[in-house]
């Protein structure tokens, strides 16, 4: 039995989601009806009325585009539009020599309107008026977009390999995601792709207008060898029958294909920017008020010499240097205007008002400080500015931290050189930089095959040496083997160190109590219990702070949480709690130290040492003796200068009452340095002591 509810709910949706997917074979099978089954002449006026419809929407479409991949539907668009042309033109020529001997209206309404349009009473006129609209679509708009198509495709493909280099060096400096990078790889692929099918769609349209002139021909003589062999017809009425029907039903066909075809010029010539070609056309053909003017200049005189045209002359010659004026004008009042809101805040800062607490400036906890030539990388038009780098920066870091950074305020400091910056982490200056606008860093990498004739350059916050090349020179140092970055990205992976190193310090009251509203939204009652009543707010800060300081991600914050949920009972110091709570994460730590390695290399402490430093921290010492600070600090940096060598993660292993202590000493003169506690070290893998301080 047919279960009709299910029936209905399958067809709603059907209907709702998936009939787009039937569009392309209904116009597919529509198209090879027309060829094999005679129409009658009202449904070939519908469909020709259709596809005049149709061929106007494209041309405005592609006129409205603002990028070229807005409208990648076009080359196959392009294809069922030729083919269903061609379709009305064999079945328009069906009617035409089967009924043509019945009159002019034989082939429909739309035709015999076209014909008597452009034929009138003169069939030779008719005839070279549609080879002249032929030839103009087939040599000039057709020919010069499939040569544009064709060299926009090679251009795109041999730019592809540079563009995939600059996604695989924004990933691989942590400007973008994974994600981010698939898109923007797919993108180029969809534009190789675009760019290649226009190149062979733009022959579907010098195909058809060939196919036009071969048509037009076959009509007229194969309509009078039918009009006056088979149907008995005067040749002169054959030939003023059928020539009207062909030169009627080749216009209705090339009216659209030449509309098509300057869609396909349009697709083709643009430049992807934020505008239409229409918004392109009037904003910079008549933008420049001088050129109109001696435009107007030069027309004048023309409409002064004797036998020209003179009214038309000089009346676009009166037109123009009225646009001339005015635009001129518009240009001055502007100008006025800000000259004006200039000169208003000049007094409003001269002028002397009373103390308010508007006058108070609290300090940003980011802050970059550029010079005068660096404003343009905050310029919001241009896209891939440093802002957007800034925001890609925070959410990384929101998303390998496990908390969202406060935002980073950029200000134009004109004391600073034009091309320096600065950084300050809550008021306090960290860094600083050198950087060229709209210039490229090649970095050394030890693979260079030579050197480059421009500045050479040290940056010191990244200890690396380099040139400022021109954007020109970026694939001839590629090739030579240096890595190649542009001014936004040095700016950005300086700001991401930073913000790293002092990840700690940004980590406020503010940012923990949106970091509680984000988990209560997402695990609901989850801190109900736990705080205020377990853990108040002041030790959680201090907890997280604790474990931010010591690199610790604290996106696990459902183990976090239980595990405060279950000592904070019975211990309430901070310093305990983070020692509880790191080895809760202990999976976390080792991961992000170890992963990948099967053996775990680590620096070690000799026993008497270690055994040294527990008992003055059981006495309540939280100073080391300075004689034995000395030693051990020295030790720890031959340590660590031994682990870089053997390229093995700069950790140190101690006992656990001892890990918060030194990591806090050590910590303060080898930043790079993690020192993990014996309870901390959760795997199956073999363990390696491979410096141990203190054995002499």
């Amino acid at each position: 039995m047919i279960n009709f509810p299910s029936f209905f709910r399958i067809i709603e949706t059907f209907r709702k989601n998936q009939w787009q997917i039937l569009v392309g074979p209904i116009l597919i099978l529509i198209i090879l009806s027309m060829m094999v089954l005679p129409l009658a002449p009202f449904v070939l006026d519908v469909f020709f009325t259709f596809n005049i419809a149709l061929s106007i929407l494209i041309l405005l479409v592609s006129m409205f585009t603002r990028k070229t991949l807005e409208f990648s539907a076009f080359p196959t668009i392009l294809l069922f539009s030729t083919l269903l042309r061609l379709g009305l033109n064999v079945a328009s020529t069906r009617i035409i020599f089967l009924n043509g001997h019945t009159g002019i209206h034989a082939a429909g309404r739309v035709i015999e309107s076209f014909g008597h349009f452009l034929v009138g009473s003169n069939f030779a006129i008719g005839i070279v008026v549609f080879i002249i609209l032929v030839i103009i679509n087939f040599m000039v708009i057709t020919k010069g977009a499939s040569r544009i198509a064709e060299v926009g495709a090679r251009f795109v493909l041999d730019a592809m390999p540079g563009k995939q280099m600059a996604i695989d060096a924004d990933l691989n400096a942590g400007l973008i995601g994974e994600e981010k990078a698939k898109k923007r790889r797919l993108k180029i692929a969809q534009e190789a792709d675009f760019y290649g099918s226009m190149d062979g769609a733009s022959k579907f349209v010098r195909g058809d207008a060939i196919a036009g002139i071969l048509i037009m021909v076959l009509n007229i003589f194969g309509g009078l060898i039918i009009g006056f062999f088979q149907h008995n017809m005067p040749l002169s009425k054959a030939a003023q029958v059928y020539t009207l029907l062909t030169i009627g039903d080749g216009l209705v066909a090339q009216i659209p294909a030449l509309v098509v075809s300057t869609a396909a010029g349009v697709i083709v010539t643009r430049v992807s920017t934020n505008q239409n070609v229409g918004e392109q056309m009037i904003g910079q053909l008549f933008c420049n008020s001088q050129v109109i003017f001696l435009s107007s200049i030069v027309l004048g005189i023309l409409g002064l010499v004797p036998g020209m045209p003179n009214i038309i002359f000089l009346t676009f010659a009166i037109l123009l240097l009225f646009l001339s004026w005015w635009l001129n004008k518009k240009k001055y009042q502007f100008k006025k205007d800000v000259l004006d809101s200039s000169k208003k805040n000049k007094l409003l800062k001269n002028s002397i008002s009373e103390a308010s607490w508007n006058d108070v400036e609290l300090e940003d906890p980011v802050r970059i400080e550029i010079g005068y030539n660096l404003i343009s990388m905050v310029n919001v038009q241009k896209k891939g500015n440093l802002l957007d780098r800034i925001r890609i920066i925070r959410k990384k870091i929101a998303q390998e931290i496990g908390f969202l950074p406060p935002l980073v305020h950029i200000k134009n400091n004109i004391n600073l050189n034009g091309n320096s910056y600065q950084i300050f982490i809550k008021g306090v200056k960290v860094s600083q930089g050198i950087c060229i606008f709209e210039k490229l860093v090649a970095i050394k990498t030890g693979r260079e095959t030579e050197e480059l004739p421009f500045k050479k350059v040290f940056e010191p916050n990244f200890l690396l040496s380099g040139y400022w090349i021109d954007s020109s020179f970026k694939n001839e140092a590629e090739k030579k083997g240096y890595s190649v970055i542009d001014s936004f990205s040095m700016v950005a992976t300086h700001l991401n160190i930073l913000i790293s190193q002092n990840i700690s310090e940004l980590f406020s009251r503010y940012e923990i109590q949106k970091l509680l509203d984000y988990i209560n939204t997402v695990i609901p009652k989850m801190t109900d219990d736990l705080i205020p009543n377990i853990v108040d707010l002041t030790t959680l800060h201090k907890i997280l702070k604790n474990l931010l300081s010591e690199a610790v991600p604290i996106k696990d914050m459902r183990t976090i949480l239980e595990t405060l949920a279950e000592h904070a009972i019975i211990k309430k110091d901070p310093q305990e709690l983070t020692s509880i709570v790191r080895i809760s994460l202990s999976k976390i730590i080792m991961q992000k130290l170890f992963h990948g390695r099967e053996i775990i290399e680590i620096i070690g402490l000799e026993p008497n040492l270690e055994k040294i430093l527990l008992e003055n921290l059981k006495k309540g010492n939280d100073a080391i003796e300075p004689n034995l600070s000395e030693v051990l600090l020295k030790e720890t940096q031959k340590a660590i200068k031994k682990q870089k060598l053997i390229q093995a993660p700069i950790v140190m292993l101690v006992s656990h009452p001892l890990r918060f202590f030194l990591s806090n000493f050590l910590r303060k003169y080898f930043p790079e340095l993690s020192v993990l506690s014996e309870l901390e070290i959760i795997s199956d893998k073999k363990l390696k002591m491979t410096n141990i301080i203190g054995n002499k």
